[in-house]
């Protein structure tokens, strides 16, 4: 028989830790929505959209220069992105600027990148 090393060898449920760790996840519908937040992050345009958001505010024209892909397409992603309020706009006579929603929005994709990058070393 073949032990498989990486599961327990005997089986035992904390309950007391299992049942805490399940009310901490009050509201299901936070996970669907955290789940959906990565789906989108894990589009690599997407993901470039938002690391350069990370760093300064940008108009479509940039975006699309930067990416070399058509302001339509740039612009696609960008309803995409902030129909989960990833990135917010304003308006500034005709311009457009896109800028991420928030610090929560800013830390995500910071952390992220200082994950990867560790992970690389």
């Amino acid at each position: 028989m073949i032990e498989n090393e990486d599961l327990c060898q005997v089986k035992f449920v904390n309950q007391s830790t299992v049942g805490r760790l399940r009310k901490s996840l009050k509201d299901p519908q936070t996970i669907e929505r955290l789940a959906e937040i990565f789906g989108v992050l894990a589009d690599p345009t997407r993901l470039k959209i938002c690391i350069f958001l990370s760093q300064a505010e940008l108009c479509v024209c940039d975006l699309a220069a930067m990416l070399n892909i058509s302001e339509s397409a740039i612009s696609h992603q960008l309803r995409l992105l902030r129909s989960l309020r990833l990135v917010k706009f304003r308006r500034d006579g005709k311009m457009a600027f896109y800028a991420l929603d928030d610090a929560h929005v800013t830390a995500l994709i910071k952390q992220g990148m200082e994950h990867a990058e560790e992970r690389a070393k």
